[in-house]
């Protein structure tokens, strides 16, 4: 079961997007340094098909809608939907260093792995050990240098 604390319309999460982004909680990376300590702990909205249809709905003008961790398989059913019944692009931030064997990556227009190093900084950064996917079918093209200064 997914849970999410909060959401946020940004512009700088996925590229060229007006992205409607859902904290996840209950992240179990805890990664040092990690700006939203909050996401780990198991409390938040259970994140169903009705919650996510009203955050929709409620947000008109977003491009995307951007999932800020999660489990894999909820994500990907999540965005599945999301693309098929709302004809919205779909992201995921995951700390996961890969993107998973087996997951379905037509449900997906975007995936960001790897976890917060503190060192070598976020995907702003030229040494970040963190990725940007633009997926292209059953292919993905490494688009991390579009978030450089």
């Amino acid at each position: 079961m997914l849970k999410y604390l909060d959401t946020k319309v940004t512009f700088q999460e996925f590229p060229d997007e007006i992205s409607l982004c859902i904290n996840i909680s209950n992240c179990q990376f805890h990664c040092k340094g990690c700006h939203s300590p909050e996401l780990w702990l198991d409390k938040g909205t259970e994140l169903t098909t009705l919650e996510l249809d009203k955050l929709i709905k409620s947000n008109k003008g977003i491009t995307l809608v951007g999932f800020m961790g999660g489990l894999p398989n909820d994500v990907s059913s999540f965005s599945h939907i999301v693309k098929n019944q709302y004809n919205l692009k779909t992201g995921w931030y995951t700390g996961l260093e890969d993107i998973p064997y087996g997951l379905l990556l037509e449900n997906f227009d975007y995936i960001k792995v790897g976890p917060y190093v503190e060192e070598l900084g976020g995907l702003d950064c030229p040494t970040t050990n963190q990725r940007m996917y633009k997926i292209e079918g059953y292919n993905r093209l490494d688009i991390t240098n579009k978030f450089w200064k």
